[in-house]
């Protein structure tokens, strides 16, 4: 298998200020501490690493053409980590953990980090209600560690766009913005109310009322969003394959277009740092 890279940091960072409860996850000379002292579930919940096979939740055939552009893209990517943003959803969670598959990367999501950090699912969502703020000044606690490692795909919360301090964060690696139709999105909250804390929208309201809601939200973090490197866009998807329905996209679709933006992002990056060489 081959193992991931958690370069640039050589001692350990206090994650929320509690080390004393947290598990420390070493690789090389790299630390990253999370506040679950079980391994195998923190791995099963937060985190996984491919050993270059694909894990049966995903389906061979459901990545094998991912898994074949990354092996191109992989090269010149170099271990540079992706962060990915944008309204959460079964979409952006699937393709996340696609990519960290085809990648051979390991995965992980910063709105269970925080909830691991702070206690746990409940102990977040009250945190977040009471003070919005703390969350996202927690988040921000998460993604410094999350950024100073290599070979991370990260479903970053909507704390990663809200301040400088995050963004620049983001520019340790590649960031894509997964632009979902909003009607996806509400059709998850619909089915899963623990998407997002009431803070944010109303979970109980009907499936209208949910769908302006998170336009809202949309409207609240779209300039953060825009801040990515690269825009994936499900609609730019559809109309590219012809399709005639959004639902006809799958995680497929949608991982090759990420990972065609990126294999254009490194090469951008590499003719850039190739006319700065001194003649």
């Amino acid at each position: 298998m081959e193992k991931a890279s958690l370069c640039h940091r050589n001692t350990p960072l206090p994650l929320l200020n509690r080390p004393s409860n947290f598990l420390q996850f070493k690789h090389q000379n790299s630390f990253l501490k999370f506040p679950n002292p079980n391994l195998h579930r923190l791995r099963r919940l937060n985190c996984s690493v491919s050993d270059g096979t694909v894990s049966s939740s995903l389906g061979a055939t459901d990545s094998s053409l991912a898994v074949k552009k990354a092996a191109e893209v992989s090269s010149e990517l170099k271990g540079t980590s992706i962060f990915l943003v944008g309204l959460k959803s079964s979409l952006k969670t699937s393709l996340g953990k696609l990519l960290a598959d085809a990648l051979r990367y390991y995965y992980f999501d910063s709105d269970s980090l925080v909830e691991e950090a702070v206690g746990g699912a409940l102990a977040a969502k009250s945190f977040r209600e009471s003070d919005e703020k703390g969350f996202y000044e927690s988040e921000t606690e998460v993604l410094k560690q999350l950024s100073s490692m290599g070979r991370l795909v990260v479903c970053a919360g909507n704390g990663t766009v809200t301040s400088s301090t995050n963004l620049a964060l983001l520019r340790h690696g590649i960031s894509l913005w997964i632009d979902v139709p909003l009607d996806f999105v509400a059709r998850d909250v619909i089915e899963d109310k623990s998407q997002f804390a009431p803070s944010e929208i109303s979970i109980s309201g009907s499936y209208p009322e949910v769908q302006d809601e998170l336009g809202a939200l949309y409207d609240k973090y779209r300039v953060g969003y825009a801040t990515a490197d690269a825009i994936i866009s499900v609609q730019k998807v559809v109309s590219r394959l012809g399709c005639d329905n959004l639902d006809e996209i799958t995680r497929e679709d949608m991982a090759l277009e990420a990972l065609r933006e990126i294999e254009k992002l490194t090469r951008v990056k590499k003719m850039q740092e190739e006319a700065a060489r001194p003649f």
